[in-house]
């Protein structure tokens, strides 16, 4: 089987070579004497659990780090990147996993914001800007308004809009960490065919996903990293996913997450005729009614735009145009705020952590603690013991893997951060949990744990709610499924009764939706 020094490339195939790259953080060695083989033409896969070393080795590819130790040879040249513009000058572009867009520009400001189009005397030339953000989207299959606000755009189209601003740089070799993390399955599809015609032309492509049945799809070439080190590479033909996750997590492929399924407690929450009314015209959700009890996880699955994350807002009371009743224990919750939902026993984790679940300029103790300081306070004062306290025994009971709870956040790992979120939302000590995407961007060793820590919570008497557009993880994981499309309930099953097909249908069916009453 290929290993870490299998090459089956002529070297003169090679664009870019990182090699024996070593990066130290405070003592910790994040990467050791890693060589990493970039070939032009090809997609280049780099996978590894959360804490690999992936993002580290993406960071000092594209000039935002500097190498403890060793070298980069661009086309055989030894090069130095002292920032992301001189990597971006030698033809190297990045997606990064997070976007990284100003929610208050337009879509065209975005995608040209500090290179913008100008008239001579470096006025903005706002008509051609427009004109060439169309073609960007054009080439994503994607028409779009080019003057609404990123911030206004879905998760999914904003991931778009980063992509697109990525291509319209003349890039050589384009990094893209986790590009479909928050896209449909047709997005992906549209997404592959401009990998598809960059890769025609010669761009060389770094592609890193936790999604291996991507990878396995797309990919030419694969290298894995575990604990900071190079562990294989080999030709995408050569191998299976089997090798692949043996290599990630040294372990033989297993199944990754099960679920014993239980009998479910009391109603914890009773929701009807649910109904959210869109900005525009029609609805966003429509009568949704539907129960969750103790010691159950509920899967939602749907496509994006069901209203599968407007209906967890509602439930957290953060939509005020929401109508419709939400029994909480038996109790009416007539206030619209998400402190007062809090104060009855909801919790939620959002599907983007960075934007409205992190605080990245705070330290993990500080992230962990934030929504509970009420409880943590001695006479209305702060006790940082007890602070202290809370954060390390979320940190134990979690398994976030950090040596220091002063430590920024913004330093763990993906999986560590999604932890962080969780343990903040576990010590407002919730009946009701809210999970929306809660495996997006992290690896399979991470997903397990996640899940583990699902399955515990609920033994323990609470009832999960668990939004996810992955259809292994909702069958794998539910106690119990609702199906929604276009705002409605479409289809529910018991665990025992769901299949991927059933699931599909039900999520994309026109009829379904005539049927309803």
């Amino acid at each position: 089987m290929a290993s870490a020094h299998s090459r089956a490339s002529r070297p003169d195939d090679v664009i870019l070579r990182a090699e024996a790259i070593s990066k130290a953080f405070a003592g910790t060695l994040a990467l050791d004497e890693v060589t990493f083989n970039i070939y032009r033409g090809k997609v280049n896969v780099l996978v590894g659990e959360n804490g690999a070393g992936k993002s580290t080795l993406m960071r000092i590819l594209s000039g935002a780090e500097q190498p403890t130790a060793g070298r980069i040879l661009l086309q055989g040249e030894e090069v130095k990147f002292a920032t992301p513009r001189d990597a971006a000058q030698r033809g190297i572009g990045i997606i990064h996993q997070e976007l990284n867009l100003f929610p208050n520009l337009s879509i065209a400001e975005n995608l040209f914001a500090g290179r913008e189009p100008t008239y001579p005397g470096y006025i903005v030339d706002r008509k051609r800007e427009r004109l060439m953000a169309s073609k960007l989207l054009e080439r994503l299959e994607q028409r779009l308004n080019v003057d609404l606000l990123a911030g206004e755009l879905p998760l999914g189209l904003q991931q778009l809009v980063e992509i697109a601003r990525a291509l319209a740089e003349d890039v050589r070799l384009l990094i893209m960490d986790e590009p479909t993390s928050a896209l449909s399955a047709a997005e992906v599809d549209i997404l592959f065919r401009v990998i598809e015609d960059l890769r025609d032309h010669g761009v060389a492509i770094v592609y890193i996903s936790h999604k291996l049945g991507e990878v396995q799809r797309i990919g030419d070439y694969v290298t894995v990293l575990r604990d900071g080190r190079l562990i294989a590479e080999a030709r995408m033909a050569e191998v299976d996913t089997s090798w692949i996750v043996e290599r990630m997590v040294s372990r033989s492929q297993r199944v990754a997450f099960s679920r014993a399924h239980v009998s479910r407690g009391a109603t914890v929450l009773q929701v009807q005729e649910l109904t959210l009314p869109s900005p525009g015209a029609g609805l966003i959700l429509d009568s949704v009614s539907f129960s969750l009890h103790e010691g159950e996880i509920l899967g939602i699955y749907g496509l994006m735009g069901a209203g599968r994350t407007e209906l967890l807002g509602c439930l957290m009371g953060d939509q005020k145009l929401a109508r419709g009743e939400v029994r909480i224990m038996g109790r009416l919750a007539t206030a619209q705020d998400p402190a007062s939902r809090l104060g009855l026993g909801v919790a939620l984790v959002p599907e983007d952590r960075q934007a409205e679940g992190l605080f990245p300029g705070l330290s993990v103790k500080e992230n962990i603690v934030l929504s509970s300081l009420r409880r943590l306070s001695k006479l209305s004062i702060l006790s940082n013991h007890l602070q202290d306290e809370a954060a390390k025994r979320m940190v134990r009971d979690l398994s976030i893997a950090t040596s220091d709870i002063g430590r920024p956040v913004s330093e763990l790992s993906g999986g560590n951060q999604q932890k962080s979120v969780v343990g903040r939302a576990l010590l407002t000590q919730p009946k009701i949990l809210l999970l929306d995407e809660p495996t997006r961007g992290i690896d399979v060793g991470a997903k397990a744990e996640m899940f583990g820590i699902m399955g515990q919570l609920a033994d323990q008497g609470l009832g999960v709610i668990f939004v996810s557009s992955e259809l292994k993880e909702v069958l794998a994981v539910s106690d119990r499924i609702l199906v929604m499309a276009r705002g409605r309930i479409t289809a529910e099953f018991a665990a025992e009764e769901a299949t991927e097909n059933a699931l599909v249908q039900a999520s994309a069916s026109r009829e379904a939706l005539e049927a309803l009453p």
